[in-house]
């Protein structure tokens, strides 16, 4: 998950029984697996004393930036939000290496041919 972040940004207050999903996303981001895929991600934590909402603000290696609300999304959430944006900038990033224009836009006469190999069926075969 971390070597699609350049920076992780957890801020809670320790005191605030909402905090369960800061924590859980902080132990995901100090493992040893997570910390091993990107050694330069800064994993940053601010315990807050005010009545803020608990936040985790990430930073992709693309300099975008996303707060998420830690009250609302679960961890897990969070990280597979994460995952699929980093999938996302790996495809980006392998298309613009090989010069290929991005984003790729398939023409809708494409989109409506079927793939090779497979025959539609028809309604009634299907009850069968």
């Amino acid at each position: 998950m971390l070597k699609f972040l350049s920076r992780v940004r957890i801020e809670f207050n320790a005191l605030d029984p909402r905090t369960a999903s800061c924590l859980e996303f902080l132990a995901q981001c100090n493992a040893r697996k997570a910390k091993e895929s990107n050694p330069s991600c800064a994993v940053q934590v601010k315990r807050r004393t005010d009545d803020e909402p608990p936040k985790i603000t990430v930073t992709f290696v693309n300099g975008v930036e996303e707060v998420f609300d830690a009250t609302a999304t679960p961890a897990q959430d969070i990280r597979n939000m994460i995952l699929e944006k980093g999938q996302s900038l790996e495809t980006e990033q392998m298309f613009r290496d090989a010069g290929e224009p991005w984003p790729v836009i398939i023409p809708a006469e494409e989109l409506h041919q079927p793939a090779p190999g497979t025959k539609p069926r028809k309604a009634e075969e299907k009850k069968q």
